[in-house]
């Protein structure tokens, strides 16, 4: 393995921790499917990242059909809910794992787990999802913290004199 493969490597491993260490700061950790998810893989000169699909909407985030978060990363992100809310069914399993229950604003029963994810499923179709970054702010960084040694190592494993 050449210097610029190795400083692709450091490059890529520190992204990866980084972004695991935002998952779970965020408390963006329900079940760990997108945390166990997160990996790369280095083909030639190219570093690629893979993660579960949904990775990417948690990141940029999603406008809602009605508005969208006040922040710049919301605001700006290419995915919005335009017709279709999310299915409910999707909260099923994490409203279990958080041990999160609703309860009847004017009576304060409790109400039925289908009841509640189907509310989680329209606020989140009315405002979408807020951006987190949590893979976006350490890609950045680690550019910024490897990069030199990225273009040093290809220099070495490439330039002959």
């Amino acid at each position: 393995m050449g210097k610029f493969e190795q400083a692709l490597d450091k490059y890529a491993k520190y992204v990866i921790q980084q972004s695991r260490s935002n998952l779970t700061k965020k408390g963006s950790k329900a079940s760990g499917s997108l945390y166990k998810s997160l990996s790369y893989k280095i083909q030639g000169s190219n570093v690629k990242f893979l993660s579960n699909k949904y990775g990417l909407y948690i990141d940029q985030g999603v406008r809602g059909a009605e508005g969208h978060y006040a922040d710049k990363a919301t605001s700006g992100s290419p995915f919005k809910y335009k017709s279709k809310m999310p299915p409910s069914k999707a909260f099923d399993k994490w409203i279990k794992q958080k041990g999160i229950k609703g309860r009847d604003k004017k009576t304060g029963r409790f109400i039925t787990d289908k009841s509640l994810t189907f509310l989680i499923a329209r606020s989140i179709y009315k405002k979408g999802i807020r951006a987190t970054m949590f893979f976006t702010k350490p890609f950045e960084r680690g550019l910024d913290k490897y990069g030199d040694e990225i273009v040093a190592g290809y220099i070495e494993d490439n330039l002959t004199i």
